[in-house]
Order: C-alpha cells, then structure tokens, then sequence
C-alpha cells in the first residue's frame, strides 16, 4: 500500500501543506473562498523549531491502535487506509492520546480528523503531498511499516 513519508531535511515549514489540506477537505472550488479569514483545520500539522520542521501526518498503520481504543467505534480501517466515521465520533479525544504518531485532532465540530489520503475527494494523492513546493512529502510505495 502506499503510504506518506516525511523527508524532514526538505521541510521549508511553510505550512502550504496544511492549507492545501484544509482546502482540499473543505468542499469548495475557490481557495480564497475557502480559507481566506477563516480558522483553518488540517489532517497534516508541521511540527519542530528553527533547526528542523516535518510534517505530522496519518501513518495509516498496519495494526493501527486507534482503531483498538475508539471507544464509539467510529475509526476503522479498509483496504489499509484508517478512517473516523463522524457521525459515529463522540470527540472523547482516546484516538489522540493513543495515537504515536500525534496523527489525529479535533475538526471544527469537534469530532476528530485526520488524513485519510485524500480518497473521498478524488485528488489521486494527498492534496497536501501535490501542494508541497520541496517535495517534502511523498506517496509511495515502500516496506512495511507500523
């Protein structure tokens, strides 16, 4: 399966991974429209200080322990892509402190989110891995990994 992997030495922190994201989850056709003044809410977060920054995203794990501690039942996982079914989500916040990777936070309503490789919105890769002007992040296909 493929899966995103970080090269952390090409991180620019510029954070257009995250805005590409929230504009790609967003459901409109106009970025400007979509993200302009607004509070953005991203399945990708960029992390680190002035020496080093990567992206933190979704792993999509083999043996995902999210799935395991979702206490509503809401994440699951198919064809090795791990998702939260919202309507299901209680926003009870185990998904965070359970996941290793810091992978998941709360949307704008509270339920949880987090990458689910762009796959509802018909993009062929992560929006967030097009957007990315070093090419930071990559969708690829490599050994298994937890």
């Amino acid at each position: 399966m493929k899966r995103i992997f970080v090269k952390e030495e090409w991180c620019l922190g510029c954070h257009l991974c995250e805005y590409n994201c929230a504009f790609a989850n967003s459901g409109l056709r106009d970025m400007v429209k979509a993200l302009k003044g607004k509070p953005i809410y991203p399945r990708i977060h960029i992390e680190g200080d002035d020496r080093v920054t990567y992206a933190v995203s979704c792993r999509h794990c083999t043996n995902p322990i999210c799935v395991k501690s979702c206490i509503a039942g809401a994440i699951s996982q198919t064809d090795g892509v791990v998702r939260v079914d919202k309507e299901k989500c209680v926003g009870c916040l185990t998904c965070v402190l359970v996941c290793p990777y810091g992978a998941l936070a709360p949307s704008e309503s509270g339920v949880m989110q987090k990458c689910e490789l762009c796959l509802q919105n018909s993009c062929g890769e992560p929006a967030y891995v097009k957007g990315c002007p070093n090419g930071a992040i990559v969708y690829e296909e490599r050994g298994e990994s937890e």
